[in-house]
């Protein structure tokens, strides 16, 4: 494992680089398969074809789940939860299907407490 900071090679999986300090996947800059260059943009190593991770705090929605999930259990046949999200489109569906006759407000109850739903831009909804 290489760091994506400083590019160090690594032994084991430490938690914090010890030549550079940082945390070794969340940087942008190397590979952390086989140590070549990549972009702040790269989804997947050119050299050798491994997937980037990100990092987890930029995954993670700022909206919070008790919200979603009280706006999903109260409201959730009108939508008011998807739009809580910023999903506008699929809360204006809902809205004029009352919620898929109440199948989908269910289905969307228990992603929001399970912590599996997420927002606009795709990142899950864990923090309460």
């Amino acid at each position: 494992m290489f760091c994506r900071n400083c590019d160090k090679e690594l032994i084991g999986t430490p938690e914090i680089c010890p030549n550079c300090g940082a945390r070794p996947l969340t940087g942008t800059s190397f590979c952390p398969n086989c140590g070549s260059s990549t972009t702040p943009m790269s989804e997947m190593c050119v050299k050798c074809g491994a997937r980037l991770a990100t990092a987890i705090a930029e995954e993670i929605s700022p909206k919070s789940r008790l919200a979603t999930s009280l706006l999903a259990w109260f409201l959730g046949g009108f939508g008011a939860h998807r739009f809580y999200l910023g999903k506008i489109g699929t809360a204006i569906a809902m809205f004029f299907t009352l919620g898929g006759l109440g199948i989908w407000a269910l289905i969307d109850f228990i992603f929001a407490v399970t912590g599996h739903m997420k927002d606009k831009e795709g990142r899950i909804i864990k923090n309460w």
